[in-house]
């Protein structure tokens, strides 16, 4: 099977235009010759070659904007074609003795650069044959003063010289930058894949620990209830019943989150509106954190549609239960459409972010001051990331952190983006 090379559309639409200099150059060289050195050539034979190139050249333009994925063996066709056109063009216009000989090393050279070096052997076996055959037979030039045909000899090095120089500077360079952006797209795709890696390893380990849960928090759940029920006859009960009403309701979010987890691995993404959605998504929020001040702004968001809801919003409980920890005076949510994005602004009034933890963050899972490990908020980011968006962490005004969350508004047509990344919400300090 032959392999697919990653940059060969590029590398055959870079054939397809040093063909159609070629062509331009060939035209123009057999003028040149005709009228100022007196050189007659075999015009219909080198026409009907040129022609063929032309043709040639125009199915290669369509095969460019095909979808289909060049081979190597395909761009080594196109380049054997060009040796074979240049060859036929040599032959008829003195062979060895042409000043344009010498035209191959700039063809294998290119080739040299986009094909491996099995083709490349078969390509550069094939120039030597043909230029062995031009030194034994050939049509030899037809000029009116053969005097002249040092002149003719010196300008056509001259020019062949210039034209192998911009060749292989222009399509090297070219093709070095091809293989560098190449490259550089490599590093990046490895880089997120080695991070979703780290986000699904998280992911199962979150997994194993809400199930481990379940046990605990239904026997704490079982004790509560007990509580209370004794506190309606014992005094020294009686004076906690509002803290086991809290502690009840608490356990409650705790069981609703584990059943959401369960849920959502075989949900199909959602999509809502953002008004009404982010509505819900705050009172919940508030039951999590019911003594920290909680200001939530929305702006020109009504006929705004949000996909992913499920995995916004454990994205926004994050940043908002990060926020709430640092900083239980005062804690904002600002959400607002901006260029096709929806922009969720998270600003708290703690001591802010230290620039040296700050371009950690959201790399890997970094210990914090409050006691946390980070990993909540390294899940943010790669389910971000996921979701095409990008999380930033901000100085904010006049002290504190602003966490920017952007993630694209729903399509028109309502379909999700992307599938999701379900992350968990028990270890989410920064």
């Amino acid at each position: 099977m032959q392999r697919i090379t990653n940059t060969g559309r590029v590398n055959l639409g870079h054939l397809f235009w040093l063909r159609c200099l070629a062509i331009i150059g060939q035209l123009v060289t057999i003028a040149v010759v005709q009228q100022f050195f007196g050189v007659h050539l075999p015009l219909p034979a080198m026409l009907i070659i040129i022609a063929l190139e032309a043709i040639f050249n125009a199915g290669t333009w369509f095969r460019v904007a095909s979808a289909r994925p060049e081979t190597d063996l395909e761009l080594l066709g196109q380049l054997w074609v060009d040796l074979g056109a240049l060859s036929a063009l040599l032959f008829l216009s003195g062979g060895t003795t042409n000043p344009f000989v010498s035209l191959y090393l700039p063809s294998l050279a290119i080739a040299a650069a986009v094909l491996p070096w099995r083709h490349m052997i078969w390509l550069a076996i094939f120039a030597m044959c043909c230029y062995i055959a031009l030194g034994f037979d050939s049509v030899p030039l037809n000029m009116d003063n053969p005097a002249n045909l040092f002149d003719y000899y010196r300008t056509g090095m001259w020019v062949n010289f210039m034209v192998s120089v911009g060749l292989i500077a222009w399509f090297v360079a070219r093709m070095s930058s091809a293989l560098r952006q190449r490259d550089a797209a490599l590093g990046d795709a490895q880089q997120r894949l080695l991070r979703d890696e780290r986000a699904v390893a998280l992911g199962v380990q979150a997994a194993t620990v809400a199930h481990e849960m379940g046990t605990p928090l239904s026997t704490i759940a079982m004790l509560t209830e007990e509580l209370r029920e004794a506190a309606r006859t014992d005094q020294a009960l009686a004076a906690y019943v509002d803290d086991f009403a809290l502690l009840e309701q608490q356990m409650t979010l705790c069981t609703s989150a584990l059943a959401r987890l369960r849920s959502r691995a075989s949900v199909a993404p959602a999509r809502e509106r953002l008004d009404a959605w982010l509505a819900s998504f705050c009172e919940q929020w508030r039951l999590r954190h019911p003594h920290v001040k909680f200001v939530r702004l929305a702006a020109a968001i009504d006929d705004t549609w949000l996909d992913e809801t499920a995995a916004v919003g454990q994205i926004l409980t994050i940043l908002l239960d990060n926020a709430a920890r640092v900083s239980r005076d005062g804690v904002r949510l600002a959400a607002a459409l901006t260029d096709g994005f929806i922009e969720f602004q998270v600003c708290d009034s703690g001591p802010g972010i230290a620039p040296a933890l700050r371009t950690k963050l959201g790399s890997a899972p970094v210990d914090s001051t409050q006691g946390g490990h980070g990993v909540g908020l390294y899940l943010a980011f790669a389910a971000a990331a996921r979701l095409n968006g990008s999380i930033e962490l901000l100085d904010g005004e006049p002290r504190g952190t602003r966490a920017v969350l952007r993630v694209p508004a729903a399509k028109d047509d309502g379909t999700p983006r992307r599938a999701a990344v379900s992350i968990s919400n028990k270890e989410n300090e920064l």
